[in-house]
């Protein structure tokens, strides 16, 4: 192992035990409260991305968000992964908000995007975002716009459809009906850090019927 990338993890390791001391002097009870156990208060479901760190991004603190992340946020009903986070969140932690958060110059968008074969296990993970893609362009939201508005548009769909997959969620319903849990979708901007929101609402009569057909007595 070259000295560059042992270097660079002790790096980490140092900044870590920065990081416990910088905060056991500020804020005395955060780390002894964390390890009686946790209850917060957002699912954030997010891109693997480095540049994405949710609780720095949010000016969190431990405890504060629950997380789960993948390649290109993709959310579908059948990864077991993201599905088993959700219920989790919502059943027993009982988050009060899910976060479904894509972001600008994703990798995974853009090869998407490309529809250029990536290999390994990616070119079945990208599918679903490969398929928003084709109905972009079906549709014509990409006529007139450049790579850049391209790639942000898909984007935008990713998230808005992870939005409605997480609506369907049967627990993400009840929870929504028994105690007013909120699911929104945004959209973080990695060169200037600002995340913005995405008109992902839905109507009442719409949400009324959903409610009434995943109803649980």
């Amino acid at each position: 192992m070259s000295s560059e990338k042992t270097s660079a993890f002790h790096t980490l390791l140092s900044q870590n035990k920065s990081f416990a001391s910088k905060t056991q002097s500020q804020n005395p009870d955060l780390l002894s409260k964390c390890a009686k156990g946790q209850s917060p208060s957002t699912l954030w479901l997010g891109c693997s991305d480095s540049r994405c760190p949710e609780t720095t991004l949010l000016a969190a603190q431990p405890g504060d968000v629950f997380v789960h992340r993948n390649i290109a946020n993709i959310i579908t009903p059948h990864d077991m992964s993201s599905q088993s986070v959700i219920y989790y969140a919502v059943n027993y932690l009982k988050v009060q908000h899910v976060v479904v958060a894509g972001h600008t110059s994703c990798g995974g968008v853009a090869a998407a995007l490309g529809n250029n074969v990536v290999g390994g296990t990616m070119d079945a993970w990208l599918m679903p975002v490969r398929e928003l893609r084709s109905q972009l362009l079906e549709s014509g939201a990409f006529e007139g716009v450049d790579d850049k508005e391209k790639g942000l548009r898909l984007v935008e769909a990713n998230v808005k459809r992870g939005v409605d997959v997480v609506r369907r969620n049967p627990e993400v319903v009840r929870a929504m009906g028994e105690r007013g849990v909120e699911v929104h979708g945004v959209v973080y901007d990695v060169g200037t850090g600002e995340l913005r929101e995405l008109d992902t609402g839905e109507e009442e009569a719409g949400m009324r019927k959903r409610l009434e057909n995943f109803k649980v007595g």
